[in-house]
């Protein structure tokens, strides 16, 4: 694709990220093919080829409107696209790009202003979710059943392994969401690594990915968290640990852009490439063990596997849940159309109801054909936004392992 950036973006670091995405392009379509918004509404500026040219639009010097505003909310950032684009085009860090330009240029209404503001203010500060989030689980028998079905009631975590005859060691991400919301998830998977002599270190000082400011176009803000996590981390990495585990796909994905997103920073930039390299999912760390002890463990049990779109399509990340609960003994229903997106995707449920409800509804029609007892994933905001309106239980797929 050919393009003609502006002379103020063409020499900026976004600018020249851009134009080499933008280049890579060929206009072959195969992109609409896997894309959920535009199987829905079938609208070419619903697709990843059409966003592209409207973020190409404005690198070029056309004013931006609400309607290519619209256009580019209405994105998951799934990156489905980019599992097949012959060409390798990175379609999400385009999007990131493209959506913090059109949001400097265009002003929002201020209830969504406000929301935005709230989302990033509140949602991605453990301290301040979490007491919002009990508040809405006392008053939650109380509620009507749509706004009911939006609060997962309380969970016990159970005990941390004090882990003392572990001879590795590995770090987990807490994150910002899932301590308040599931907190049974990172405490199974402790237990579990336990019992294959792993130990799992939680620090408290590491809190949000950085996910969610980067996708709402406050990507210094992203860069803070990063940096804020970097530390956290870095005296463990130091002393030996061995991986950063993630629990939740969403947050991986973001974790395993560190070193691209501090490339130009001379404090991080060889810190955040070691955090990416060591970053992985939880079920590709228990793929490579041996899991004797869990043989059998499902006794052909069915079960749903949802596997979410970061796992699936962000590079850096591995999907072998399949594979590790197939090995406990456990019985996996067949299900259509694996590759698109619930409609989760971090605060899009929030941002964009309607639509992620239609996504999620024809998910959950082919979750549960196959008639499982249980649906289980691998990342947070798939478990909370399927919760809402599944028939069966929906949990992490790590609490199986746990029993």
């Amino acid at each position: 694709m050919q393009t003609a950036i502006t002379d103020t973006l063409r020499n900026t670091p976004d600018g020249q990220e851009a134009d080499r995405i933008l280049r890579a392009c060929t206009h072959c379509g195969f992109c609409t093919a896997t894309c959920p918004t535009y199987q829905l509404l079938g609208d070419e500026r619903d697709s990843p080829r059409g966003r592209i040219y409207l973020i190409k639009q404005v690198l070029e010097g056309a004013e931006p409107t609400r309607a290519t505003q619209t256009h580019l909310d209405r994105c998951l950032t799934c990156r489905a696209c980019e599992t097949t684009c012959p060409s390798g085009v990175e379609y999400g860090r385009l999007a990131d790009i493209g959506r913090d330009l059109v949001d400097r240029q265009v002003r929002r209404g201020p209830v969504e202003r406000f929301m935005r503001w709230g989302l990033r203010r509140f949602m991605a500060y453990r301290e301040r979710f979490t007491p919002l989030l009990r508040l809405g689980q006392l008053f939650r028998p109380l509620m009507p059943a749509p706004l009911k079905a939006k609060i997962p009631p309380r969970q016990t975590a159970g005990s941390w392994p004090d882990s003392t005859a572990a001879t590795r060691t590995m770090l987990v991400l807490d994150g910002c969401v899932q301590p308040a919301a599931a907190p049974r998830t990172n405490a199974a998977a402790a237990r579990v690594l336990d019992r294959l002599g792993i130990r799992l270190v939680r620090v408290r000082e590491a809190g949000c990915c950085g996910a969610l400011p980067q996708h709402l176009s406050a990507r210094d803000e992203a860069l803070d968290f990063a940096r804020r996590n970097i530390d956290a981390w870095w005296p463990h990495i130091q002393a030996g640990a061995e991986a950063v585990v993630v629990t939740a796909s969403g947050c991986g994905a973001q974790l395993a852009e560190y070193g691209h997103l501090l490339r130009d920073d001379p404090d991080y930039a060889d810190k955040a490439r070691r955090v990416t390299e060591l970053v992985r999912d939880l079920g590709d760390i228990l793929a490579d063990e041996d899991l004797t002890a869990f043989h059998n463990l499902g006794a052909g049990r069915p079960v749903a596997y949802h596997p979410p779109c970061t796992l699936q399509n962000a590079p850096g990340l591995q999907d072998r849940v399949a594979g590790v609960l197939q090995t406990a003994g456990f019985r996996l229903t067949p299900i259509r159309d694996k590759h698109l997106c619930c409609g989760s995707a971090g605060t899009y449920s929030i941002l964009q109801p309607a639509m992620a409800n239609r996504l999620r509804d024809d998910k959950l029609t082919n979750l549960q054909a196959g008639d499982p007892d249980t649906i289980v994933t691998a990342n947070i905001g798939c478990q909370l936004h399927l919760g809402t309106a599944a028939g069966v239980p929906v949990r992490h797929w790590i609490e199986l392992l746990d029993g």
